[in-house]
This record gives structure tokens, C-alpha cells and sequence, in this order.
């Protein structure tokens, strides 16, 4: 069975992954992780997580794939050990000496992470060989390449599937360590492939307007299909500093992708899909390497991003079938007249027109203008909890 891989910076964002649809969720602990700006996770609430998860048979990995200096390796064993204690179901790293003392000192099952660069079925089976269960593929290689290596691969193979996507190969940049001082490959990235540069030749600028170096995120929406067939084990979407909305969003669309193609052996409309991914905070999407070598279209340069089509206005907390009243917690500006739409985690959609709704007081209220105010709402249909509700942009 394919396996859907979502990410999470916190407990929040983990359990919508999994309620979602998410088979499995990767987590940053507070050390050895690549993304140091997120709310990693701490042993305690690593043990909250993964119970959470194998209650309802899904699993968590642990990111482990910072690329260490010396002064960083003190702890590791101590560290790995924990996270066996918490019983994760995998770590993902890069570095020989983390995989070393997890197969040494531990029973942990280790992934290779996209930043050892496997591009080849040798490079897979190497690590295989030495004990590593999965290996992410680097991301320069193309779906055709995919499906011939994973013939003669011994490891499951994990693909990126959506997210953003670094402009150094397999996401081994040096940029922002020698303009910032904050090494990418040690948790520190500053993204200075996205900011705004301007070209000077001999004292002279060449450029009339600003641009960035940063490529389009991936969506690999119709890349799905090939990918299931050809043997790969696990679809990947990366953002751990995403929104609880933009998870969500992601992960259920993957998550009804994935469940049609199985369940039919076709995709009836690709366009629902790309439809339904737009509502997300997406930036400008590309396939990556997955049709070929990328050309000047898949770059984002002086380009803007979209703006999503829905704006996500409140995340609901329950729902009395007899008032016909739903509890919300509320996010954005939103009011009376607005066309609304419920995004339930069982993936049922429907839209209504707001007609009603009272703060925690009973006060009957014409707008909802305060982040994380209590909320009731009259809807005739049941909003499941943990539904995302949405403003329609240009009401």
C-alpha cells in the first residue's frame, strides 16, 4: 500500500496530518534537525505523538538530518536512544555517523535522507546493505529514472511528491552560511535564494528589475499515477512551517488523489484537484525534475505568488445536531452575508450563506474580527470537528 507522508511543526499540526489523511507524519525533535525555526518537538512530546498516532495505526518519523561538525555530535547516542524509548517508527538522516550509532546502539529503523544525494539503484542498495530500510531519492531525478530504479532497489523508495523545493542539489546549500552565518545544513536556513538581488557588472546594473533564485514549489499532482505504478513506496509533502489550514488542504487532496487512482485505476478529473490545492497558501507550483530538466518557466525569478482562492476563517471545535449549531474557533476577518465553505476531514465539501452567529455571551454579532475568539454558527448540515471553514475570496 502507498504510503502518504505529511509534515508537522507541532502536536496541532500532526494530529490535522493524520485526521487528514496523512499515513504517517515526519517531526523535527529539538536536536539533529534541519528546521530550527520550527516548534520542534521535545521526547515528551514526541511519546504524545506517537501515541496519538498508532492509536489509529499511522506512524511518525523523527528527522535526524542535520550534516554535524564536531562540536554538534555530542548527545547523539543519548538522543537516538530517547527516541527509541518513545517507540518513533523511523529517524531520517544524512550523516554516516548518526545512521552508524543508530544501527549500533539502537533498534531503530533509519531513512536516508534526500541530502546523500541517491540518484542510483547502487547508492540505494549500498545503504541497504548497511542496514538503512528506506532511502528519499535525491530530487533532480525524473519519473522515468524513478521507475527504472526502483526495479532494482532492496529499499523502499520514498519520493517528494509537493512542498518547496531548495535550489542546491538534494537541498545541500551553502548560501545562506556565507551571507548569514546560518548554516542550512546544520538547522539554520535564511532562504536567501528568495530574496531580491540585483546583477552588477563593473559598477553597472544589468537588471532593470529584482529577482530571486528560488525555484517553484512541487506539485506533482498528475505525477502520482506513474509513481504508484512504478513501485515507490512512500509520496512525501514537505513543509514542517506550514499552516494547520495549508496541511490540511494538501493532505486531503493527495489523500482523495491517491484513494481514486487505487480504488479505480484512473483519475477521472486532474482539474478538481489542482482546483481544490489552490485554496492552500501555496506559492507558484512546477513538477520539479519529474518531467525532465526544469526549464526558465519552473523558476520563480521576479514572479509573485497566487493568492489563495479561499481564506480560512475558523477551525471547528464541535457541532449540536439539535440547534444546528456549530462551535468555531475563529482565524480571520469574517461576516454576516459571507459565502462559506466547510472543508470536513472526510472530505465531504458543501457551502452555505452565514445568516447567524453569537460570541461564547449569546451576543448576536455581525462580524467576526478577533483571532481565536469562540464562535457559534448556524449551519443545517454537521460539521464534523476539526473541519476547516472558509471565506469564498471576493465576498
Amino acid at each position: 500500500m502507498i504510503e502518504l507522508l505529511a509534515p508537522a511543526g507541532d502536536l496541532d499540526k500532526l494530529k490535522i496530518a493524520l485526521i487528514y489523511g496523512a499515513d504517517a507524519v515526519f517531526i523535527g525533535g529539538e536536536n539533529f534537525s534541519l528546521r530550527a525555526r520550527a516548534s520542534n518537538f521535545t521526547i515528551d512530546n514526541i511519546k504524545e505523538a506517537t501515541a496519538f498516532a498508532h492509536e489509529r495505526g499511522k506512524k511518525i518519523y523523527i528527522t535526524t538530518n542535520i550534516i554535524p561538525h564536531n562540536e554538534d555530535l555530542e548527545g547523539v547516542i543519548e538522543y537516538l536512544q530517547d527516541l527509541e524509548s518513545a517507540n518513533v517508527d523511523a529517524i531520517i538522516s544524512a550523516s554516516p555517523f548518526i545512521i552508524d550509532m543508530a544501527l549500533e546502539h539502537t533498534h531503530l529503523e533509519v531513512h536516508l535522507s534526500t541530502q546523500q544525494s541517491a540518484y542510483n539503484y547502487e547508492a540505494v542498495n549500498y545503504w541497504y546493505d548497511k542496514g538503512v530500510k528506506r532511502v528519499v531519492l535525491a530530487r533532480e531525478l525524473d519519473k522515468t529514472q524513478i521507475g527504472k530504479l526502483t526495479k532494482h532497489a532492496k529499499a523502499d523508495i520514498e519520493v517528494f511528491i509537493h512542498g518547496g523545493m531548495c535550489m542546491s542539489f538534494s537541498g545541500r546549500c551553502s548560501l545562506s552560511d556565507n551571507m548569514t552565518d546560518r548554516d542550512a545544513n546544520r538547522g539554520g536556513c535564511a532562504h536567501s535564494c528568495r530574496w531580491n538581488y540585483e546583477l552588477i557588472d563593473d559598477g553597472q546594473l544589468v537588471n532593470e528589475e529584482t529577482f530571486s533564485m528560488s525555484s517553484k514549489d512541487l506539485e506533482a499532482i498528475y505525477q502520482v499515477p506513474y509513481l504508484i505504478d512504478h513501485g515507490v513506496s512512500s509520496l512525501k509533502i514537505e513543509g514542517r512551517m506550514k499552516s494547520i489550514h495549508y496541511i490540511a488542504t494538501v493532505v486531503s487532496t493527495y489523500r482523495a488523489l491517491i484513494d481514486e487512482y487505487i480504488k479505480m485505476g484512473d483519475i477521472k478529473d486532474y482539474k478538481a484537484y489542482e482546483i481544490e490545492m489552490t485554496k492552500a497558501e501555496n506559492r507558484l507550483s512546477s513538477v520539479g525534475y519529474l518531467e525532465g530538466l526544469p526549464g526558465v518557466e519552473q523558476q520563480l525569478y521576479g514572479m509573485r505568488s497566487e493568492k489563495p482562492s479561499q481564506l480560512f476563517i475558523g477551525l471547528c471545535m464541535s457541532y449540536d445536531k439539535n440547534t444546528q449549531t456549530a462551535t468555531i474557533e475563529q482565524r480571520n476577518y469574517f461576516k454576516l452575508g459571507d459565502e462559506i465553505e466547510v472543508h470536513n476531514p472526510d472530505g465531504h465539501h458543501f457551502t452555505f450563506k452565514l445568516e447567524s452567529m453569537m460570541d461564547e455571551d449569546g451576543e448576536l454579532l455581525e462580524v467576526a474580527r478577533h483571532p481565536k475568539q469562540i464562535i457559534q454558527i448556524k449551519v443545517d448540515q454537521e460539521i464534523k470537528p476539526f473541519a476547516m471553514i472558509r471565506r469564498t475570496v471576493g465576498n
